[in-house]
């Protein structure tokens, strides 16, 4: 497949790559450039293979920001890992699914849930400006635990907005800081799309050589993202949070209305 592509549209897509690693790393979202580029530069691909694919590029990028992340944000390993395990399963769980259940009904009901995200961080202007941690250390497990299970299943079977929900869960639910639950988040993203690959790779639905050298520019992007995140702090990752989540809602709302 990769020696069919044309140098303009490997350049397209290389390019898509890097960007959307840019800014997946800094407040997820990156599938709104990444998987509407490989769906555009691989016209005769099946749908699944095209997932597939983009779920390979965008672990690298997400993995290194991950990384980086934890070198610079501490926070505690147990909940990061109480929210990612479960997030695994759930991916592998709602992959196998994915071509069993209908998504185009799921887009109403993420339409909505976006637009309240959107609505609830724009009018609280100090959220996760400051880390104040709620409730009890093993109770915040508990709910890690629950969410990862919950929006795994949902990325792995559906999976516009989960970076989107994960951020919302880590800042106004437990309350970490934004650039903290930034640093969480990609972890757990690590665990989805490792779950998700696992199911699409055993299906033979992944375009290896296509979504490894992709990867190498979402890498790219990702070091330049998380780097410029880890600078601006929680401000910055706010607002790049919101502008990912209003673009998911014109995305999300454009599809939901164009199946009527």
């Amino acid at each position: 497949m990769l020696a069919q592509l044309s140098t303009s549209t490997l350049l397209f897509l290389l390019l898509a790559a890097f960007f959307a690693g840019f800014v997946d790393s800094i407040a997820g979202g990156g599938g709104l450039i990444q998987l509407p580029a490989l769906l555009i530069g691989l016209p005769k691909s099946e749908i699944v293979t095209v997932l597939g694919t983009n779920k390979l590029a965008s672990i690298f990028g997400t993995g290194t920001a991950a990384s980086l992340y934890r070198r610079q944000i501490k926070t505690d390993p147990r909940a990061l890992f109480a929210m990612a395990i479960p997030a695994f399963f759930g991916s592998v769980g709602g992959a196998m699914l994915a071509s069993q259940i209908p998504t185009k009904a799921m887009r109403p009901v993420v339409l909505i849930l976006l637009v309240l995200v959107a609505i609830y961080t724009w009018l609280k202007p100090d959220l996760g400006k400051i880390e104040e941690l709620r409730y009890t250390h093993q109770r915040r497990i508990y709910i890690s635990i629950f969410a990862g299970i919950i929006i795994g299943f949902y990325d792995g079977i559906f999976g516009p907005g989960t970076g989107s929900f994960l951020m919302l869960i880590l800042v106004a639910s437990l309350g970490y800081a934004f650039i903290s639950a930034s640093a969480i988040a990609k972890v757990v993203n690590v665990a989805t799309n490792l779950g998700a690959i696992l199911v699409f790779g055993i299906h033979g639905a992944i375009l290896w050589k296509v979504g490894l050298l992709l990867g190498v520019a979402n890498i790219s992007g990702a070091i330049f993202g998380a780097r410029l995140a880890i600078k601006g702090g929680s401000a910055l990752v706010r607002k790049v949070f919101l502008f990912v989540t209003m673009a998911l809602i014109i995305k999300v709302g454009v599809d939901t209305f164009n199946t009527f």
